[in-house]
C-alpha cells in the first residue's frame, strides 16, 4: 500500500523545489551565455564543452527532482532517482527558502516538509552501519535544565533519575553499542562528527538545527527527529523515544 504523502504543505514543498530548479536552469543558462564570448576567443570548442558539462549537471538536479516528485507522491523511489535526489534536494533547499521568503511562505513550514522528504529519501536507500558507526546527536535542551549534572562534553554523567530522557538515550547506547552526544552549539556538533567519523547520524532538534545540520554535513545520511517543546524553544525539550529506537534499528546492521 503507498502512503500518500501529497498533504498541502508537501505540494507547497514541490512548488518551490520546482521554482528553484527553475531558476537554477535560468542562472546556468546565464552563466553559459555570460561566458560564451570569452571563452569562443580562445577556442571554439570551450563554449560547447562547458554548454554540454551545464546541461548534464542541470540533468542530474532534474532526475533528482523527478525523484523527490516520487518522493512527495509517497511511491517508492527507484535506484535511479534516490543518489540524485538526495543531491538535489540538499543543493535546492537554500534557493527554495529564499523563493518562499519572497512570497511570504513560513520557513519553519519549508523546512518541516524538507526534513519529511529528506528523511524519506534516506528511507528509501535502506541504508545500514555499524552500530559504533551510527550517532545519536542531541542539542543539550534535551537535559533538565535544573540538572547539576551536567552532560554535554559527557553523557556518561548522567544519573539516570528520569527527570529527563538523557537516561533513556543513554540506555539506548548501551543496548545497541551506538554513539551518543549531546552539543550545545553547531560548532560542537560539527566537532563531534569530526572526531567520531559517523557512517550515518540520527539527528534530534528544531526544524532550524536540523536543517541547517543535514545541510552541514552532508553526504552524510541524516534521520531527523523533530523534538517536543512542551516549555518552548531550547528549555527541557522531549523526544519520543520509541521512534528514536525505532530508527536506531533500522539504521543498524543486525548481528
Amino acid at each position: 500500500m503507498i502512503e500518500v504523502m501529497a498533504r498541502p504543505k508537501k505540494r507547497l514543498f514541490l512548488a518551490l523545489i520546482l521554482a528553484s530548479l527553475l531558476v537554477a536552469t535560468l542562472s546556468t543558462y546565464g552563466l553559459w551565455m555570460v561566458s560564451f564570448p570569452g571563452l569562443a576567443n580562445i577556442s571554439t570548442h570551450l563554449p560547447i564543452i562547458l554548454g554540454v558539462f551545464l546541461a548534464l549537471f542541470i540533468l542530474a538536479i532534474g532526475i533528482g527532482v523527478g525523484g523527490i516528485i516520487l518522493a512527495i507522491l509517497g511511491f517508492s523511489t527507484l535506484a535511479l532517482f534516490q543518489g540524485p535526489a538526495w543531491s538535489a534536494i540538499n543543493l535546492l533547499f537554500p534557493l527554495a527558502i529564499r523563493i518562499g521568503k519572497i512570497f511570504d511562505v513560513e520557513k519553519e513550514r519549508v523546512e518541516r516538509s524538507f526534513i519529511e522528504v529528506s528523511n524519506y529519501l534516506i528511507q528509501q536507500k535502506r541504508i545500514k552501519v555499524a552500530p559504533e558507526k551510527l550517532l545519536i546527536l542531541t542539542p543539550h535542551c534535551i537535559q533538565q535544565e535544573m540538572c547539576q549534572y551536567k552532560v554535554t562534553h559527557d553523557i556518561s554523567n548522567c544519573r539516570k533519575c528520569g527527570a529527563c530522557q538523557v537516561g533513556d538515550l543513554l540506555t539506548i547506547s548501551e543496548n545497541f553499542g551506538v554513539h551518543v552526544a549531546i552539543s550545545n552549539g553547531g560548532t560542537l556538533a560539527r566537532k563531534v562528527v569530526k572526531t567520531l567519523r559517523p557512517h550515518a547520524i540520527l539527528a534530534i532538534a528544531c526544524e532550524r538545527d536540523l536543517t541547517s545540520g543535514i545541510q552541514d554535513v552532508f553526504p552524510i545520511p541524516v534521520i531527523g527527529v523533530l523534538n517536543e517543546r512542551p516549555n518552548g524553544p531550547c528549555c527541557n525539550t522531549r523526544i519520543d523515544i520509541k521512534r528514536v529506537e525505532k530508527a536506531v534499528q533500522d539504521f543498524i546492521l543486525k548481528k
